[in-house]
């Protein structure tokens, strides 16, 4: 019987961790959980690319195929592409990979755990989970992950293993309705793409003026009128963590925002 499958008193917490992909996210977060005590017991990789990138980031896990990786796997990280995830899901459903009380779990914005249907009705257990953070693909995601938060869709009986796997992987977890992943996906997708083309055209009109490395000249703008617009939201930003670390080191009652994304500190 795999841990998964047995009582909550029996599990030692430890899974065997098989991620699916070998893009900017699998990596990532197989370290992630790994550094929370899990075993990685192998990882996929079709492409010179991603193998290079699963040997860079992941060293001493095996390269496996996709059924040998499932069928170890207490907990299945199916960090593909959003269109290749419900012909994988529904292939090795057909060939029967997938086993009762295996956690499976995908990491597609746009899909909940319908698309994970087939291993449900084999007896895994499905979860959806999508950290809000654009990959690099890199070690410096794991820093980064500590101040995301997580997208989590699941069965009301396993939302708390949804939510305990993001804790362990250092993000907050948010719950999502099945119902609401599109629009999620939307907001996920227009913040990216319009973060991405407003640097790039703005750091392009600094070039063609002349401008030396006007991705720096424009860092501090760009973070500040984001930290400012989130502000407006009802997000807290660095400068609200400053303020209130000031706060609890006793510094003065005029160490406060003004609003202008700057403190006054007295003057």
């Amino acid at each position: 019987m795999l841990p998964s499958a047995r009582p909550p008193s029996q599990r030692s917490g430890r899974l065997g961790v098989g991620i699916v992909g070998s893009g900017r996210v699998g990596p990532v977060l197989g370290l992630a959980l790994a550094g929370a005590g899990h075993a990685l017991v192998g990882v996929s990789a079709v492409s010179e690319a991603s193998r290079e990138r699963a040997e860079g980031m992941l060293p001493n896990v095996p390269l496996l195929d996709v059924p040998t990786l499932v069928e170890r796997s207490e907990l299945v990280l199916l960090a593909v592409p959003e269109p290749e995830l419900p012909a994988l899901v529904s292939g090795l459903a057909a060939t029967g990979t997938w086993q009762p009380g295996q956690i499976v779990l995908h990491t597609a914005p746009g899909r909940g755990i319908d698309v994970l249907a087939p291993a449900a009705a084999a007896g895994a257990i499905p979860l959806a989970i999508h950290p809000a953070l654009e990959f690099t693909g890199t070690s410096l995601d794991l820093a980064r992950l500590s101040e995301s938060y997580f997208a989590v869709t699941a069965p009301a009986a396993v939302l708390p293993i949804a939510q305990a796997l993001v804790v362990e992987m250092g993000g907050e977890p948010v719950v999502v309705a099945e119902a609401d992943r599109a629009a999620y996906a939307e907001a996920i997708a227009t913040a990216t793409a319009f973060s991405r083309s407003i640097v790039e055209q703005s750091t392009g009109l600094l070039r063609d003026i002349g401008v030396e490395n006007p991705g720096s000249f424009l860092s501090s703008l760009i973070r500040s009128a984001v930290d400012n617009a989130l502000t407006r939201a009802g997000a807290p930003t660095r400068l609200d963590l400053d303020v209130l670390d000031a706060i609890e080191d006793g510094a003065p009652p005029s160490a406060r925002d003004d609003g202008r994304g700057w403190f006054l500190r007295g003057e």
